[in-house]
C-alpha cells in the first residue's frame, strides 16, 4: 500500500534531485530517505528512480506517481486541516504566498486580524511573484497564493487566460497603475498623463509580468517603450525615477508603503488596472482556516487606498 509519507519523500527527491538534499529539506537522515524510497518502490512494484551520476532521475512510473501525488497530498492536507478546525478554528495552519507589494500592504492587516480572531491558527508567509506563486500552490507548498494578472495580457495570451481555470479565485482588488515622473518633469504639474505623452521617455520597468504588460499597453498607444532599466524592487524603481533616469508606472498598491523621493505621481489615462486575487485549490477552499484567511484578505482590501475593491 502506498503511504502519504512516502509520497512526500518522493516529491522531495524529485524536487531536489538527491536523497541528501531531500533529507535536508524534510529534516531527516539520508538513510531514512533511502529506506522510505525502497518501501515505496516495493509497494509500487516497479523502480521509481534511477541514479544518474550524483542526481536521481524519475522513471516513467515515478513521474506518474509524482504527478498524482500533488492532488493526493492536497486532499490529505484539506482533510487534516478541516478536522483540526472543526472545533471553532482552535487549530489549523495556513501557508500564504504573496507578491512583495501585497506583503507590505494587504498582508499585515490580514495577519493581525487572523491572530485576533483565530489565535490558534498558525499562519506563515513567503514571497513569490506569479506565476511562481501559482506553481507553489499547485505543488502543495502553500494553501493560498495572493497573486495578480493584467486583463490586457490575459486577453492577448490564451495560456495566461487559462492559468487559473482549475483554481478557486477570490477577487480582492482592482489596482490602478500610477505614473511616476521625476520632479520638475514637464508633466509633473499636470497631474494626469497619457501613455503616448511619454513615448519619447526612457522607461524603468518592473517584474517580468509587469514588463510584458507595459510593452503591450505602450504599443496599444502607438509606440514601443525604450526600457533602460528593469528591477523587481519597487523602491529601486522609485529611486531610479527620482534620480531623473526615466519614467515608470507602478501599481497604486506598491506606492502605499513607499514615499516617492524626487519623483512625482501622475494619474495615467486611460485607466489601467491589474487584477489582484487570492487563489486556492478547490479541496482547500472548504478548510475553515483557509476560508477565514480569504475573508480577511478581502476585508483588508476594503481599508486599502489603492484601486477599487472587487466582490
Amino acid at each position: 500500500m502506498i503511504e502519504a509519507r512516502h509520497l512526500r519523500v518522493l516529491r522531495a527527491v524529485a524536487r531536489t534531485g538527491s536523497f541528501s538534499a531531500a533529507a535536508r529539506e524534510l529534516g531527516c537522515t539520508q538513510p531514512a530517505i533511502s529506506q522510505q524510497m525502497k518501501a515505496l518502490e516495493q509497494s509500487a512494484g516497479t523502480p521509481l528512480l534511477i541514479r544518474t551520476g550524483r542526481e536521481m532521475r524519475l522513471t516513467q512510473a515515478g513521474e506518474a506517481l509524482v504527478r498524482h501525488a500533488v492532488g493526493i497530498l492536497a486532499g490529505l492536507i484539506a482533510a487534516e486541516e478541516e478536522v483540526a478546525a472543526i472545533a471553532g478554528l482552535r487549530a489549523g495552519r495556513v501557508r500564504l504566498v504573496s507578491f512583495p507589494s501585497g506583503s507590505s500592504t494587504l498582508v499585515p492587516t490580514t495577519l493581525a486580524r487572523m491572530r485576533a480572531k483565530h489565535p490558534g491558527t498558525r499562519v506563515s508567509l513567503v514571497e513569490a511573484e506569479p506565476p511562481r506563486s501559482v506553481e507553489m500552490l499547485r505543488n502543495g507548498d502553500c494553501e493560498i497564493a495572493l497573486a495578480f494578472r493584467y486583463p490586457e495580457v490575459r486577453g492577448a495570451d490564451p495560456a495566461a487566460a487559462a492559468e487559473w481555470d482549475d483554481l478557486v479565485v477570490r477577487p480582492i482588488l482592482a489596482d490602478r497603475l500610477i505614473g511616476l515622473v521625476p520632479d520638475g518633469h514637464r508633466l509633473a504639474e499636470a497631474g494626469t498623463a497619457g501613455f503616448a505623452e511619454l513615448a519619447d521617455e526612457p522607461w524603468i520597468a518592473g517584474c517580468p509580468r509587469c514588463r510584458t504588460h507595459l510593452v503591450e499597453v505602450c504599443e496599444s498607444a502607438g509606440f514601443t517603450p525604450r526600457i533602460d532599466f528593469a528591477t523587481d524592487d519597487y523602491p529601486a524603481v522609485i529611486g531610479l525615477v527620482g534620480a531623473g533616469l526615466g519614467v515608470a508606472v507602478l501599481p497604486e498598491l506598491a506606492l502605499e508603503s513607499v514615499r516617492p523621493k524626487g519623483a512625482t505621481t501622475v494619474r495615467m489615462e486611460p485607466a489601467v488596472h491589474r487584477e489582484i486575487v487570492a487563489l486556492t485549490l478547490p479541496d482547500l477552499a472548504r478548510v475553515p482556516a483557509v476560508e477565514a484567511m480569504l475573508d480577511q484578505l478581502a476585508e483588508a482590501a476594503k481599508g486599502s487606498h489603492a484601486g477599487t475593491r472587487t466582490r
